[in-house]
């Protein structure tokens, strides 16, 4: 089982959206029962919620389900839980790293990292810039692209 874990700071806008998209992408290519998706936030401020309402409104638009999804808080233990952990920008890696619980085996990488041609190297927080659609636009490509990668790395 492959295990796949975004990441941004509150995991209620980039992160969530990337959970479901991802998740969507996998269940479409008929992996559900080969990769698992999830995602948390460096900070636990927003511990329980669901999706921002920017986030969902997006996610609605584009007929991409997103039931049931709560934020939390990364753990140590999500290291050794996860064999992927994707973070939205150079501060999530940055926190990530600070948490010193990196276990060999484990891919952290930005999500941007996957694109080819890309646009930004971080994802933008649309908490803070309000774009939620140039987010899900930027989202949208990281996860096709990390899809792709998964699939070739691990021959599936």
């Amino acid at each position: 089982m492959i295990r796949v874990l975004f990441i941004c700071l509150g995991n209620i806008c980039r992160s969530p959206m990337a959970e479901a998209i991802f998740r969507d992408l996998v269940k479409k290519d008929g992996l559900s029962d080969r990769i698992v998706v999830d995602s948390a936030g460096i900070g636990s401020w927003h511990s329980g919620e669901g999706p921002h309402e920017g986030t969902r409104s997006i996610l609605d638009r584009q007929r991409i389900p997103y039931d049931g999804m709560t934020s939390r808080q990364i753990h140590k233990q999500d290291f050794f839980d996860f064999n992927y952990l994707i973070a939205m920008d150079d501060q999530n890696v940055s926190a990530l790293q600070e948490m010193e619980a990196e276990k060999e085996g484990v891919t952290l990488a930005k999500l941007m990292d996957f694109v080819d041609e890309v646009e930004e190297k971080n994802v933008p927080d649309p908490y803070f810039t309000g774009n939620f659609d140039y987010t899900y636009e930027l989202v949208s490509k990281g996860c096709s692209q990390l899809l792709n990668y998964i699939r070739k790395t691990n021959s599936i």
